[in-house]
């Protein structure tokens, strides 16, 4: 698959956190979208959703789980990577329970990103 062609959304609060992984994203071959919150994310998905979801876990309003989990409620599955400056044990054992694919703190690298977002989207059914 091209990766040209593989469209990954990217959700975070912070400006320069969406700049910096569209930036990585686009260098990488993929097709970056980016929204400021989940609830931005969730009033564009139209008739086709990204092939995987780059989350931020601390944001105001909807938190990256939250937003995971309203996907899967409403039947959606996308491959989903939280991201969090806090690394917690305690949230990454949540968010590993609720079925996300990779959980990385931050700051983040280059290769562990790419690296996620490939097994994420080679694991989807």
């Amino acid at each position: 698959m091209d990766r040209a062609s593989v469209r990954v959304a990217i959700v975070d609060d912070d400006p320069s956190v969406r700049r910096a992984l569209e930036r990585l994203l686009r260098v990488s071959g993929y097709e970056p979208s980016t929204y400021e919150g989940g609830e931005a994310f969730l009033a564009s998905l139209g008739t086709t959703a990204p092939a995987c979801l780059v989350v931020d876990f601390h944001m105001p309003g909807m938190t990256g789980l939250e937003l995971h989990l309203n996907l899967i409620e409403a039947g959606i599955r996308i491959p989903t990577i939280v991201i969090s400056a806090h690394d917690a044990v305690d949230v990454r054992q949540k968010c590993m329970a609720a079925g996300i694919a990779a959980y990385l703190p931050k700051p983040l690298e280059r290769d562990a990103v790419v690296s996620a977002i490939v097994r994420a989207i080679r694991q989807s059914p």
